[in-house]
């Protein structure tokens, strides 16, 4: 039987991770996000190990080109727009998740966290400025990674960046890391059973004034 889309296996990887990010976000709320904030710096720690040693020194220019041809290896049509002293651009034209991305606009974080995180290493600091997102209906992504703070644009900043000790595991979390999430998930699951105390609350005085 044919239909009018060609299934590929990574269309439907895409899909599923996706869904599963929708998923996620509606289940455990905001901490959903940090969770993809932790994954993107771990994978961006491992990615500069791909492209050479932590010691290795980067310019600029390297590290621009490091972050578009990561992104075009798994899925993107990245490229450089501009390249200065102080901050880069990249510009897309498709998404390594394609349209599905829409679906889980927060996976928009993962790049965040991953160029942020590997620009942070690199030059001590970084803030990565989400102008445009195919995530949210334009038609391409901008994003701008700045390496010096300023005030002309809000961002997500990363500094202080640490690397996984020698012949360590990045995608091994510390317990520091799980211990703080499963407390946001606490705090979450409080507040949750807190609005419905008070929505209940609220049904007993209603029914007695009526």
């Amino acid at each position: 039987m044919k239909t009018g889309t060609a299934l590929t296996g990574t269309l439907f990887l895409s899909k599923l991770i996706t869904q599963y990010a929708h998923i996620h976000q509606k289940t455990v709320g905001k901490t959903a996000d940090e969770y993809i904030r932790q994954i993107g710096l771990r994978t961006g720690e491992w990615i500069e190990r791909v492209y050479g040693g932590k010691d290795e020194e980067w310019t600029v220019d390297r590290y621009a080109e490091v972050i578009v041809d990561l992104k075009n290896s798994i899925g993107g049509h990245f490229y450089i727009s501009e390249v200065h002293p102080d901050h880069v651009v990249v510009k897309a034209e498709g998404c390594p998740f394609g349209e599905a991305v829409q679906d889980a606009p927060h996976l928009c974080n993962m790049t965040s966290s991953v160029l942020g995180g590997i620009a942070s290493r690199k030059f001590g600091y970084s803030k990565v400025v989400l102008r445009k997102r195919i995530a949210m209906g334009d038609p391409g992504c901008e994003i701008a990674v700045y390496f010096r703070e300023t005030v002309g644009e809000d961002g997500d900043v990363y500094q202080d960046l640490s690397y996984t000790p020698d012949h360590g595991n990045p995608f091994e979390w510390e317990e520091e890391t799980i211990r703080l999430l499963n407390e946001q998930l606490r705090q979450s699951d409080d507040l949750v059973m807190k609005l419905v105390g008070e929505l209940e609350e609220l049904r007993e005085q209603v029914k007695h004034k009526g």
